[in-house]
């Protein structure tokens, strides 16, 4: 059956590659693809929907392995630290080596989302991804086979770093080789696969959790993914508009690189018509030359001009994501719900479940309308949601505390609204608004910013909640989820249709 794809300009002609796969391509007017700046508009691509699908699978395992370690990990730490199931003699965990363990691997994500500022543009965006299948999948196995905590620390740290690594260099890969018409929708459903990480972590725990020995299953069970995902970015072709910065900074033979550009390009786009492939091939490195790409990328020019616009766009909404409450309000899920009657621990680990299936579906609803409603519409409708649950949950513990609905309702709108907005649309807009030159570096940045700012929330909870209590602490995160409205209102552009020059021109 015939893959269909058209733009959403009125006018368009079929054509049919080699194979017999129909393409839609739209005919730009002149001004559209002719302007005295050289532009590639989102017009002038043309693409098949099935070459488009492993080029977003493979990239997106690291972010469905990064959502399988927080849900795994919640049910790991119970097997490890009973008498009965751990199956070790150090099952008598202190509440330091118990924190080591849960955020062994945020503190070795912070390092790998460091460390690729310095490694990211020398390797590339498909090499990053297979460095980051190996650490992921070394460190599952050290931590799933740790004959003491000191290994498992090691590999938890290990798989980290792996962490810190895909959720840079996938977003990257997928926003560089996607065609911009689907763009928004293929980088949202990363998000949705680090939710369905997450629910299958919840699953694997809740199959294991009484099994001798079950957290070293949890763990190990993510070992296949990683070789998939290793195999797949191997086999994948490396980022066209990558391997044309890396020509034009003087990297290798232009006329060379070009042509492998184009054969990488070909097979993204589902082998369309060479002319045209080359066609798109040549707007991006005219849109490089003028835009002054040939000059490699220094450590300030991160923080000025442009790269600096996109670092306030890009670091202003993962640090919102984080400090609007989103890992303290899923920690106190399971108060809320046992507050509600669930108090079982059976009960509770069918209320994760539930909650992994309501994010899931959530984002699913994301990813179906990021492309047609826009970026900024879901940003304003979903933090809006999230302020007016904040603000709920606050009064539920300072004046309804008998009315243990209103918490319930006010973490299912949570819950709902983060989906829609910040869990998909924060990582859509980092990957969208950095200059290609300084792309691999402003997205590390960013990165950095998102597990920094997790960990500060993570940490600054309970001693915030000690000093000023839980009512005051929700009221506080809705007041900044209202800052971070009005940071979207004046400072957040909309990206929707465009390609990634059209949206560096727009900064």
């Amino acid at each position: 059956m015939a893959s269909k794809v058209s733009s959403t300009s009125s006018s368009s002609s079929p054509s049919q590659d080699e194979r017999g796969v129909e393409i839609h391509v739209s005919a730009p007017a002149p001004d559209d693809c002719e302007a005295s700046r050289p532009l590639l508009t989102a017009a002038c691509e043309a693409y098949s929907v099935s070459a488009a699908i492993l080029p977003f699978f493979f990239p997106a395992l690291g972010g469905l392995l990064y959502g399988y370690d927080i849900g795994a990990t919640s049910g790991a730490t119970i097997s490890l630290k009973s008498s009965t199931s751990s199956g070790t003699t150090w099952y008598n965990l202190s509440s330091v080596q118990t924190g080591l363990v849960v955020s062994g691997s945020l503190y070795g994500a912070l390092i790998g989302s460091a460390t690729a500022f310095t490694i990211a543009d020398f390797l590339g965006r498909r090499r990053e991804l297979v460095v980051a299948s190996i650490s992921y999948l070394i460190g599952a196995l050290l931590t799933a086979a740790a004959p003491n905590f000191l290994i498992m620390v090691v590999g938890r740290f290990l798989y980290g770093i792996g962490i810190g690594l895909a959720m840079h260099a996938a977003p990257m890969y997928i926003a560089e080789t996607a065609p911009s018409q689907i763009r928004g929708m293929l980088i949202s459903l990363k998000e949705f696969f680090i939710v369905l990480g997450m629910l299958l972590g919840y699953i694997v725990g809740n199959l294991y959790v009484e099994v001798l020995s079950g957290w070293r299953y949890m763990y190990a069970a993510s070992t296949p993914i990683c070789v998939i995902m290793g195999i797949g970015m191997c086999w994948l072709p490396a980022s066209p508009r990558w391997l044309l910065l890396c020509a034009t900074q003087g990297k290798g033979d232009l006329r060379e690189t070009k042509d492998n550009a184009t054969r990488c390009l070909c097979r993204l786009r589902g082998q369309t018509s060479p002319d045209l492939v080359s066609e798109q091939v040549n707007l991006i490195l005219d849109e490089l030359s003028y835009v002054g790409e040939e000059k490699k990328a220094g450590f300030s020019e991160v923080f000025q001009g442009k790269c600096l616009k996109a670092m306030i766009i890009g670091c202003g909404l993962v640090f919102f994501q984080q400090v609007t409450g989103q890992p303290s309000v899923l920690y106190y899920a399971a108060t809320i719900f046992q507050s509600a009657g669930f108090s079982g621990a059976s009960d509770a680990t069918r209320v994760s479940i539930l909650l992994g299936l309501l994010k899931l579906i959530m984002t699913g609803v994301a990813v179906l309308v990021v492309d047609k409603l826009g970026r900024r519409p879901l940003l304003i409708g979903g933090v809006s949601g999230i302020a007016v649950a904040l603000f709920l949950l606050s009064s539920y513990y300072t004046l309804f505390s008998g009315a243990s609905y209103v918490a319930v309702i006010a973490l299912l709108l949570y819950v709902g609204c983060y989906q829609l907005s910040f869990g998909p649309i924060g990582w859509l807009m980092i990957s969208e608004v950095f200059p290609l030159k300084l792309r691999g570096r402003g997205l590390s940045v960013a990165v950095l910013v998102n597990f920094a700012s997790n960990a500060l929330v993570t940490f600054a909870f309970s001693p915030l909640e000690d000093l000023i209590g839980t009512g005051v602490l929700f009221a506080s995160f809705g007041v900044i989820a209202v800052a971070s409205l009005v940071f979207i209102f004046c400072i957040v552009p909309e990206t929707k249709g465009l390609t990634l020059e059209e949206i560096e021109a727009k900064l």
